[in-house]
């Protein structure tokens, strides 16, 4: 932290009457925590951090080892939008550190930065975009009614065009560049997509986003949910990952080689292929709920199939076009994470399995550009193609024996996470569903 970076800090909180600041930080599962201090006790903040309980977070300490402190990230400084009067408040991520002043194994965002490191290491930038689906609804009691009634690109229909046209200034505030917002298939389901950058950058986006829209839709009296499959019977919600590597030695995108077919270079097939090896060990990460796998099954456009392809959206890897005027878009396309999950692990897992196929020089199977939703047993099995486990329990049980992934966590968030997950799993499974009950309750 250097003091050039204070001074700029301490002048902004002045400049802007900023009265307190919220430090931001992930626990296991994603979810934004945070500790409010008064703006006064930022020389503090900026000389030794702030200390905090970490027994109480999900994932983090036991209670013999639960002194912990921020310490901030000061480059995510930011005013909170709406918070801007009499209270203003400013918001800074923070990494976790233990009481020996070293980054705590047990941070999310700690294990993405190591990832990222490895990568540097190898040459290369990891660069990722996000693309989170979301729904709103009108809540009556815990029955979630869609906000709308309309669909992909709608717009007479799309009751929720003024309230996205909010989140976005909230977003831009916040120095996150929207490219794009519409309404998704479903009824009330929307997409707001922002633009691309290293994957620490966007994993505190990610975080920030969800935190933002969930904020701005309250105030319009509204619900704004990640959970991946809320309505039976209609399109889930993914977060489909655009990714690439840059090369750090010439600043060009790693993934690039219009002489080979699909525009894609040895580094790109390599890592694809990693990717493809380890999909099914990924997914209790990039898939963490039990919902989650109610959205990944066939006819509602989410990949269960373990395969690649230039256009075809049922592979899980799709391969967008790219033109040669603007190489720096040449990506990969990962289709099963979903909003639930924690950006900052979903993407050292991604990160480390691509980088492993590199280590590797693994190469992918052959491309799948037809429709796999319409192969049957003896085909998939034909092609070698395999699928994503269909249930959190299976996910977690290959999670556990995949060496590439584990690693990726450590030891500590392997352990925190497969002891909440299989609890999780066996609280859904003791759970009497109301489908249960109008099933089998007037026959039996």
């Amino acid at each position: 932290m250097s003091d050039e970076g204070k001074n700029k800090i301490t002048k902004l909180v002045e400049s802007e009457k900023v009265r307190f600041i919220n430090l931001l930080f992930s626990d296991i599962d994603g979810i934004a925590k945070s500790v409010t201090m008064p703006a006064e006790k930022l020389p503090d903040l900026l000389k030794s951090g702030v200390w905090f309980d970490g027994s109480s977070v999900e994932g983090f300490a036991r209670i013999a080892e639960s002194d912990m402190y921020l310490k901030p990230d000061l480059s995510t400084f930011a005013i909170i939008p709406w918070e801007k009067d009499e209270n203003t408040t400013a918001r800074i991520i923070c990494n976790v550190h233990g009481p020996d002043s070293k980054p705590f194994i047990g941070d999310p965002r700690y294990i993405l930065i190591q990832a990222l490191k490895e990568a540097e290491q190898m040459g290369f930038h990891y660069i990722t975009a996000p693309e989170c689906e979301f729904f709103l609804f009108k809540m009556n009691g815990m029955k979630p009614l869609p906000n709308d009634q309309a669909g992909y690109f709608d717009y007479s229909t799309d009751e929720a065009y003024e309230v996205r046209k909010e989140m976005v200034n909230a977003l831009h505030d916040f120095g996150i560049h929207v490219e794009a917002s519409h309404h998704e298939v479903a009824i009330g389901q929307h997409e707001i997509n922002f633009k691309y950058d290293n994957a620490l950058r966007t994993a505190d986006n990610t975080l920030t986003f969800k935190l933002t829209l969930k904020t701005v839709a309250m105030r319009h009296g509204l619900h704004a949910t990640f959970m991946p499959k809320p309505v039976f019977g209609i399109n889930g919600s993914g977060m489909h990952t655009n990714q690439s590597l840059f090369s750090i030695a010439t600043g060009k995108n790693a993934f690039y080689n219009p002489k080979k077919k699909h525009g894609l270079s040895k580094i790109a097939r390599h890592f694809i292929a990693g990717q493809l090896i380890h999909a099914r060990g990924m997914s209790a990460i990039l898939s963490p709920l039990v919902n989650s796998y109610k959205r990944l099954v066939p006819g509602y456009e989410a990949p269960v199939y373990i395969a690649w392809a230039r256009i075809n959206r049922s592979a899980l890897i799709r391969i967008p076009q790219c033109s040669p005027e603007n190489t720096d878009s040449a990506r990969i396309e990962l289709r099963c994470p979903d909003p639930s999950c924690n950006p900052y692990l979903a993407f050292a897992v991604m990160l480390k399995c691509g980088l492993e196929g590199i280590k590797q020089e693994l190469e992918p199977p052959p491309p799948t550009d037809e429709n796999l939703y319409l192969y049957d047993t003896a085909k998939l099995k034909e092609h070698e193609i395999a699928m994503l486990p269909s249930s959190l329990t299976e996910a977690l049980d290959e999670l556990e024996k995949d060496r590439v992934v584990c690693t990726a966590l450590g030891p500590h968030i392997t352990q925190r996470f497969l002891e909440a997950k299989r609890k999780e799993c066996k609280e859904a499974q003791m759970q009497v569903t109301p489908w249960e009950l109008e099933k089998y309750l007037p026959i039996y």
